[in-house]
């Protein structure tokens, strides 16, 4: 297929309020029972009244029926229970190998309680219902996907007040064992939804309202698909998940110098460990220039997440038992060790730059009574959820951001890495900008061989010594706003710096001035 670039900058956007226009419900509303709701029609989102197990979860006409009996669907279950049995004893007879009896009952008890801690009756009422609706077992399923950032001073802040940094960001996620397809699609937490009693709320606010039950009925009404099972994952922890699996190999699309998001990532292709994988993850106001952070970020995360996929489904019987009882910390889950296991199996052999869709929802944002919204492209959104269930990519074709090179949306084409190879941020063209090269750290020759780097890219370099050898950190003093996306590439070739506008404490010739400071190895 054929890939497309995207070169639209939507305007710059700040964290706003998490919940909706009307506020932030009160308590009752948050802790009271809900009702289940019928349509699927993201423009008629409702709560009408609960309906019993039997019932059907979708209009007759629905694209997405999907029904089979109680009675078929409770032979499913009995034969996916024997299978995750077999597959229990195989984890535990690797747990065996590596520590003995009570290594491997402490381990699968460990790792179970982990794993279910947080999944309530509710939840798994929701789910079951929407697992009665499966057209056969070890078929393609949908889960949500929901990343949560409980640190202590995300929770004490305004912005994300109560609870709501546990809805940070939201995947629906399709995965097909068989047919060994990911679809991974990003849905942006402040789309804009009408829940009913509750009036017009972002959809991070259905965690605030019913927990996780609610957020899953939430977005499966939303997409019109049934959702059988969810995960949550803790960004605290991801970097130990990281580092359990002795990081993972990423492409960095640009540069990424975010002191909200934890610090610096450099760009280009790498192995992160933990703390960059997680920097990159969280990383939003390093593209406040381009426009919508959170479209970034969701990006990254995809990235990251398909990374992890590819390292532990490549990886042998030992490192799969550390990275399950690593991941089974932090992350809360339905699935039980054989279900996990099982996936892995299915998904032996999946080439993540070929096998693994993604792309983010449709929606246009718009600055409203103080506060962004994203509205629904409820055409596109119907278009994309359609191909997404009939198994293809939910876009036609890869989308590249031209500017920072960020893959927004893949189609197993390949043509997503060809395309970010030939955007400006990653791109070969000779450079013909001047830049001022300064020695800040004292290491003889240091700014000779800075110099023959970007010499090589064409740029013509002038060297000389800073003031004093006292710099703890590499800089790229630029003075023009629209010169910020050279200066991060000038920090690229390099290795190493923090690209930053001049606020009229540097006096330099040239376009660009760099000082190497003790973080520049050469």
């Amino acid at each position: 297929m054929s890939s497309r670039r995207s070169n639209q900058r939507r305007p710059v956007r700040r964290s706003s309020d998490s919940i909706g226009i009307d506020g932030r419900p009160d308590e009752a509303s948050r802790n009271g029972a809900y009702t289940r709701r019928d349509s699927f029609d993201p423009s008629s989102y409702g709560r009408p009244t609960a309906r019993t197990r039997n019932e059907a979860r979708r209009d007759d006409d629905s694209p997405y029926t999907r029904r089979v009996s109680q009675a078929e669907y409770t032979q499913r279950r009995k034969r996916a229970k024997r299978k995750r049995i077999a597959l229990i004893a195989v984890v535990v007879a690797a747990v065996l190998c590596l520590g003995g009896a009570g290594a491997a009952f402490a381990y699968y008890q460990t790792v179970s309680n982990n794993l279910h801690e947080g999944i309530d009756a509710d939840l798994q009422r929701v789910l079951n219902e929407a697992g009665a609706g499966q057209p056969y077992e070890g078929g393609p399923f949908y889960m949500l996907l929901m990343g949560t950032d409980g640190s202590s001073d995300r929770e004490a802040s305004e912005e994300y007040a109560g609870d709501q940094f546990r809805s940070d960001s939201m995947m629906l996620t399709r995965i097909d064992p068989q047919g060994k397809k990911v679809t991974l699609v990003s849905l942006h937490r402040d789309t804009l939804v009408d829940m009913g009693e509750y009036g017009q709320q972002k959809l991070n606010a259905a965690h605030s309202i019913g927990g996780a039950a609610y957020t899953v009925e939430t977005v499966s009404k939303l997409a019109g698909v049934p959702i059988t099972h969810y995960a949550e994952i803790n960004f605290d922890g991801f970097k130990d998940i990281v580092d359990a699996l002795g990081g993972v190999e990423v492409d960095v699309p640009m540069t990424i110098d975010d002191e909200d998001a934890g610090g610096y990532v450099a760009q280009g292709p790498q192995t992160l460990n933990g703390d960059q994988a997680l920097i990159l993850c969280r990383a939003r106001h390093a593209y406040d220039e381009f426009g919508d952070g959170d479209r970034y970020r969701a990006a990254n995360q995809r990235l990251v997440l398909s990374a992890i996929a590819k390292k532990i489904l490549s990886s042998d019987a030992a490192t799969m038992v550390n990275s399950v009882q690593a991941l089974s910390q932090y992350v809360t889950t339905d699935f039980g060790i054989g279900d996990i296991l099982s996936i892995a199996s299915g998904l032996r052999g999946l080439d993540p730059e070929k096998d693994i869709y993604t792309a983010m929802e449709p929606t246009t944002a718009a600055y409203i009574d103080g506060g962004w919204y994203e509205y629904l492209d409820t055409t596109a959104w119907k278009t994309m959820m359609s191909r997404v269930d009939q198994g293809l990519p939910p876009t036609e074709e890869d989308e590249v951001d031209e500017t920072s090179g960020t893959v927004l949306a893949t189609t197993g084409s390949g043509a997503a890495n060809a395309e970010k190879q030939a955007s400006p941020s990653g791109s070969t063209a000779k450079k013909t900008s001047t830049v001022t090269v300064k020695n800040g750290n004292g290491l003889a020759g240091a700014g000779a061989v800075a110099a023959e780097k970007l010499e090589a890219l064409g740029y013509t370099v002038e060297t000389g010594n800073a003031e004093s050898f006292d710099y703890s950190q590499t800089i790229v003093v630029y003075e023009r706003g629209d010169q910020a996306t050279e200066a991060r590439e000038i920090a690229n070739a390099i290795g190493v710096g923090k690209a930053q506008q001049n606020s009229g404490a540097y006096a330099f010739e040239g376009d660009f001035l760099v000082v190497l400071g003790a973080d520049w190895e050469g």
